[in-house]
């Protein structure tokens, strides 16, 4: 039998936003994270190799060759991953795909953006300023705001969710794979009627 190695192009990178470390995991800043973890448990995909400052994998999702990553550098600077690897396989803004967590949002809910600011997010601030652009698309899985307004918000982000909170979070990221897929294929306007 022969094996031929995949030599087409990466074209699109996705990229889940989050803090690396046990001691973040299940928080609700890790909302990224879990979004990418199930997209490459789904795709058969480990994302376990170190590149770019980030951890990868590389999967083949509706006809497009993509690297998967989970930038390590820690939240407010993902961009230095998303922009170094973007550069390096000439991707444009257009194909770099953000999942992130968004306090606007229940749990259950998720929000598919063509491009859009940042917001109060850092993360999402880092890879602006590194893309040079906000012209990326990107899929916000809801997290559920402060329960009472004069919480710091680094705080509330940082906590771990309920059980029934990471019960909603995983539904809303599951939907988002399907939304994931029909992004890759190029309809996001659909993804956006059906999901948003």
């Amino acid at each position: 039998m022969l094996f031929h190695k995949n030599t087409a192009a990466i074209a699109w990178l996705i990229v889940g936003l989050g803090n690396p470390g046990k001691q973040y995991e299940a928080t609700r800043h890790n909302a990224g994270f879990l979004c990418l973890d199930l997209l490459a448990a789904r795709e058969r995909v480990k994302v376990t190799r170190l590149k770019f400052h980030a951890l990868t994998g590389e999967a083949n999702i509706a006809g497009q060759r993509v690297l998967l990553m989970k930038p390590q550098t820690f939240m407010n600077n993902s961009g230095e991953a998303v922009g170094e690897a973007a550069r390096f396989y000439k991707i444009p803004p257009e194909r770099v795909l953000l999942l992130f967590d968004d306090i606007s949002l229940p749990p259950s809910k998720l929000r598919i953006r063509r491009k859009g600011s940042a917001g109060s997010h850092n993360g999402v601030k880092s890879v602006i300023a590194h893309l040079g652009t906000e012209d990326f698309p990107r899929v916000k899985l809801g997290i559920g705001d402060r329960p009472d307004p004069r919480w710091d918000l680094a705080d509330w982000v940082l906590t771990r969710m309920s059980v029934h909170e990471q019960k909603s979070l995983r539904t809303a990221a599951d939907e988002a794979l399907d939304a994931i897929d029909l992004i890759l294929r190029g309809e996001i306007e659909r993804a956006m009627g059906l999901h948003n």
